[in-house]
């Protein structure tokens, strides 16, 4: 199992969230971040400059199987760019194991519902 951390621009949050629904990835944790980036700039709106240095962005967090892993990186890369300077990153992390409070059902068996394809 891998966990895939990907910090996105907001505004492309509603056709990632499509896209990635259409590749049958359906659950997933999100929330709004902040954070600093390489790039320094300012901005002038109606005669005052605002610093552009602190970055708004939503995360997600998607814990999926070895099977889905590249799928689910092809789609947030297609789906998330725009092709300028911020679009965002994406991280990639081992998960030793997870567990279904429900049911007590582990490991990759936690991660689907019974009678989806395996």
């Amino acid at each position: 199992m891998k966990k895939i951390e990907a910090i996105i621009r907001k505004s492309k949050f509603d056709e990632v969230k499509a896209a990635l629904k259409e590749i049958g990835i359906e659950f997933f944790s999100y929330c709004d971040v902040r954070g600093e980036g390489k790039s320094r700039q300012e901005r002038v709106y109606r005669g005052r400059v605002y610093d552009t240095s602190v970055i708004e962005r939503t995360m997600l967090s998607i814990i999926v199987r070895e099977k889905n892993l590249k799928k689910t990186i092809d789609c947030l890369l297609a789906s998330a760019r725009t092709g300028e300077i911020g679009d965002g990153k994406i991280f990639v992390t081992n998960i030793e194991s997870a567990y279904r409070i429900r049911t007590g059902e582990e490991g990759d068996q936690a991660l689907f519902i019974k009678g989806e394809e395996e």
